[in-house]
């Protein structure tokens, strides 16, 4: 009888000790200030995490393709740092968070001007390679945006945009398409 009583007490309190767990705040997969949330108005203690060294690396390559014509890089590719001021302002230019194509001139009439710039202080920049390849090092743990203006022949540039996210050590592999 003493054993199944002392079993009983057991199993309550392991499920009790589980309540708790479950109850506990989990801790933040990673620096993405302001938990999701977006705003217009730009806060440099938003982006400060972005500028502490890391563990982290992206390795990445522009294969962009449409209506049967290859789109090289050109000029810089860009890795801004996730905050609430960012999600907004890329949610306005390209109309999404997760990935875009957008015609540069449709990103530049979506444009408000830049009226809070500073976050430029905070991208990182690197040049494509010949094969498309671009990499960045050192970064923190945290979500980013990846952009990378492209063009096939004299056309049109478009400005391509995806979100990753890094871990506290490893690199992240995308591929701009």
């Amino acid at each position: 009888m003493q054993a199944a009583s002392l079993a009983r007490s057991v199993a309550v309190a392991a499920l009790g000790a589980a309540v708790l767990a479950a109850c506990a705040p989990m801790p933040s997969p990673g620096p993405v200030a302001g938990g999701g949330g977006l705003s217009s108005t730009f806060s440099a203690a938003d982006f400060a995490w972005s500028t502490q060294p890391g563990a982290a690396a992206v390795e990445g390559r522009v294969d962009y393709s449409a209506n049967g014509q290859d789109f090289n890089c050109i000029g810089s590719v860009g890795l801004i740092p996730e905050t609430p001021y960012t999600r907004h302002r890329f949610l306005t230019l390209y109309q999404s968070l997760e990935s875009a194509a957008v015609p540069a001139g449709v990103v530049r009439s979506r444009s408000d001007g830049e009226a809070s710039s500073d976050y430029r202080a905070y991208e990182r920049s690197t040049t494509c390679g010949a094969d498309g390849g671009f990499a960045f090092q050192n970064l923190p743990q945290g979500g980013w945006f990846v952009i990378a203006p492209v063009r096939a022949g004299s056309g049109e540039p478009v400005v391509l945009m995806r979100r990753i996210q890094t871990d506290a050590r490893g690199t992240v592999r995308v591929t701009l398409n």
